[in-house]
């Protein structure tokens, strides 16, 4: 029998299986947008009114999330600064994730609310995930096990390194 190594996975089980305490914990991306970006928080980029960062638990090569700074639980309580802002920063994500990654195509998606899915509850944030022709296997069916080619930190540095050629290509336009 083969084996493979997940080995972010241990911590995403642990994590979620542990009883909650009493005290409230700090917003995940609250958290990350009080935070300069650096691979330690995976926070790839902060603007006034929105975070971007890489997955801890990553369901792809290249998962990002990007979230508004402010603590907002549906799109109808965002500003439209927010809106044009947030859409500013998934435009540039995607284009830095395809010049990088050269995915066959993208998931973007967010999940409002527990029984839509939502992981953290009460702050709204995008997913963007890069896919591939043949990136779904039997793995995550039959060992709930995803199998990722390549190392969080690795990942952080290829997005981070397109994220600011983007910039830069953007400031150039702006000339």
């Amino acid at each position: 029998m083969n084996r493979l190594w997940a080995g972010w996975r241990m911590a995403y089980i642990q994590k979620a299986s542990k009883p909650k305490s009493g005290r409230k914990e700090p917003c995940l991306f609250c958290r990350q947008g009080a935070v300069r970006p650096s691979a330690k928080s995976l926070v790839l980029a902060v603007s006034p009114l929105v975070v971007v960062m890489a997955n801890l638990y990553p369901y792809n090569v290249g998962h990002v999330l990007v979230a508004p700074r402010k603590h907002r639980a549906f799109l109808a309580d965002l500003s439209e600064a927010e809106i044009v802002d947030l859409g500013a920063w998934l435009a540039r994500v995607e284009r830095a994730l395809r010049k990088e990654y050269r995915p066959h195509g993208l998931n973007l998606g967010m999940n409002l609310g527990r029984v839509a899915g939502a992981g953290v509850l009460g702050h709204l944030h995008w997913h963007v995930v890069p896919r591939w022709n043949g990136d779904t296997n039997f793995m995550p069916v039959t060992a709930d096990t995803k199998v990722l080619p390549e190392a969080l930190d690795r990942t952080y540095a290829r997005v981070r390194r397109a994220l600011d050629a983007e910039a830069a290509r953007g400031a150039a336009r702006r000339r």
